[in-house]
């Protein structure tokens, strides 16, 4: 494979992993707002969507992080990231 392959791949997947943290740390956001005890980061999310569309946690669990994001897109729409977690 060649640098520049190299170059892209990593990018992709650093990309993807950004992605899953602004998921978890946004799940510390519904955490708060919905004033869960028990769940934080990306359990949080997981639970929310649970209790929202009533799907079962290994249906949510199974979803992919782009499918996650999906479905919370409108409601992560003006959200930023807090300052401690950039």
């Amino acid at each position: 494979m060649s640098k520049e392959k190299y170059k892209t791949l990593r990018k992709l997947y650093v990309t993807e992993g950004e992605m899953v943290y602004h998921l978890a740390v946004f799940g510390d956001f519904i955490a708060k707002r919905e004033g869960y005890k028990d769940h934080t980061d990306m359990d949080a999310v997981y639970f929310y969507l649970v209790q929202k569309y009533s799907w079962p946690p290994a249906q949510v669990r199974g979803m992919s992080f782009e499918d996650i994001r999906f479905v919370l897109a409108e409601e992560m729409q003006g959200w930023t990231l807090p300052k401690d977690a950039r």
